[in-house]
């Protein structure tokens, strides 16, 4: 399935950072704990594949990064409690943020997703229109990051993440996108 936004398999990544490795408890940093970490959600994630490949076909998303971001946000749903997270204000799988969003749906739903989905492609236009010169890649993951820390966060590509929280957000999910197009997503 084509991603109009870019191919996530081009854009480089350090991956996680020590604070996100230390989640799981993980020995090693970067890609590889980023791979780790998205793989101790494959169990939790695969029951939502079916409506993560939905949304991305819909949207034209590639739907690893939408499980990229649901391992992330709230690990497959394993850190949430009655749907939410973050103090209260993340709803959901993609952790929508009440304080900015209305959440829609169900907090594992296919309305929940499409939601997440929107919002992250509205921040990668917004990226591009930032930064006109940045290539479709660069802007898929200046568009990654913003989901995490807003537009304004965004201000070089090379410190893009420095303000996502623990300084890594979008190579992190990057890493994690790239380990699940692996498993099929």
């Amino acid at each position: 399935m084509a991603c109009i936004y870019g191919d996530i398999m081009k854009i480089d990544t350090t991956g996680a950072s020590e604070k996100t490795a230390k989640s799981d408890h993980l020995k090693v940093t970067g890609v590889e704990a980023s791979k780790k970490l998205a793989e101790h959600d494959l169990a939790r994630m695969e029951k939502y594949k079916s409506i993560i490949t939905k949304v991305g076909r819909a949207k034209q998303m590639d739907p690893a990064v939408i499980a990229a971001i649901i391992s992330r946000e709230s690990r497959a749903g394993a850190a949430l409690k009655d749907g939410w997270g973050d103090h209260g204000n993340g709803f959901g799988l993609m952790q929508v943020d009440k304080r900015y969003h209305t959440p829609v749906g169900a907090w594992d739903s296919e309305e929940h997703v499409t939601q997440g989905t929107e919002i992250l492609i509205g921040f990668i236009k917004k990226i591009k229109e930032k930064f006109p010169k940045w290539t479709q890649e660069q802007c898929f993951k200046g568009g990654i990051s913003a989901y995490n820390a807003g537009v304004k966060n965004v201000r070089t590509y090379e410190r893009m993440d420095v303000g996502t929280t623990h300084d890594d957000y979008s190579n992190d999910v990057v890493a994690r996108a790239q380990w699940y197009k692996s498993k099929g997503y």
